[in-house]
């Protein structure tokens, strides 16, 4: 038998690890808060065990393992996984009342962690006339964990034919108690402070946005005179255009009608074609034969003499 305590010969303060706070805690605002210095305790319903290690579903197989062994789903744990297990051990949430602030010394025996030799050792721990050890049956391989007075537990450990090792949590790294619903509820009160300060955030950037609206809108000198220029010439060209689009030269073709009909009549003349094309008229009329010189005189029309009707007039042309 041999004792290992004096490990690497660490002293206090040297090299060890204290529990820093997570995103988790920043994010809830409960970094300052947060104990790293936590105090050696020995819980008195310490259970211990292995389970199959599925890379992931660390938190949830041990919780599980835990909340059976423990009988509720209240419980601290810690593990530590080597090997294809995952080696924890855990305690009720209750024994936890007088020392909510602290972990347990025995954790650094795990495998992985500062205090752990092999598993030939047997790691010791005592507290206020309690002890615990931590074991492995050479036999089963299966994690033990011894626990009660120290003068019952110590003497039956020490008639073990093995190497001894006793825990001195000064030097040994601190591995921290987990709980699976208080860290449910420290996200949750994370998520709470995220929405709300998102929503300030958001709050804050809009009335930003308004006022330099705001402000720009009050700044802007306006030159609406080219504006108003513009404005009126479009409203005359459209006025125009209407105008154009309005005009209409029936009234002035409906004179000259009248004009030719009025002339014609006196030579006993007939106006059979009045047609506009453009800005070009053409009609034509039939005259007697004895007034052709006469509408000639009077309106310079030709003379289709190749168009005479059956009545004796001749077919002329006129124009304007």
């Amino acid at each position: 038998m041999g004792d290992k305590s004096e490990k690497a010969k660490k002293t206090a303060g040297d090299g060890i690890s204290r529990p820093l706070p997570g995103v988790a805690d920043f994010l809830a605002g409960e970094a300052k808060s947060f104990v790293s210095n936590l105090t050696p305790y020995l819980p008195q319903e310490l259970v211990g065990g292995a389970i199959p290690h599925i890379p992931g579903q660390e938190d949830e197989a041990v919780w599980n393992a835990a909340s059976q062994a423990c009988g509720t789903e209240k419980v601290h744990y810690c593990y530590a996984a080597e090997g294809g297990r995952i080696w924890y051990l855990a305690c009720p949430s209750s024994s936890m009342a007088s020392n909510p602030d602290s972990w347990c010394p025995l954790a650094a025996a795990l495998p992985g962690n500062s205090e752990y030799w092999d598993r030939e050792t047997v790691y010791l721990y005592e507290q206020e006339g309690l002890a615990s050890a931590l074991r492995w049956d050479p036999e089963t391989g299966r994690m033990q964990v011894f626990l009660g007075a120290s003068r019952s537990i110590l003497p039956r450990v020490q008639s073990m034919d093995a190497n001894f090792a006793t825990i001195n949590p000064e030097i040994a790294e601190i591995v921290p108690w987990r709980n699976r619903m208080l860290n449910t509820e420290k996200l949750a009160r994370a998520t709470v402070r995220m929405l709300v300060l998102s929503g300030m955030l958001v709050s804050v950037l809009a009335a930003l946005v308004l006022a330099y609206n705001y402000i720009a809108i009050n700044l802007t000198q306006r030159n609406l005179s080219k504006v108003a220029a513009e404005t009126e010439k479009a409203s005359t060209d459209l006025m125009i255009m209407s105008y154009n689009a309005m005009k209409s030269d029936t009234i002035k073709h409906m004179v000259r009608v009248q004009e030719i009909l009025d002339g014609l009549g006196q030579i006993d003349s007939t106006l059979v074609r009045y047609d506009v094309k453009g800005s070009a008229v053409q009609w034509e009329a039939l005259v007697p034969a004895a007034y052709i010189p006469t509408a000639v005189q009077r309106y310079s029309v030709k003379v289709d003499e190749t168009r005479k009707e059956k009545d004796g007039r001749i077919r002329v042309v006129g124009t304007f």
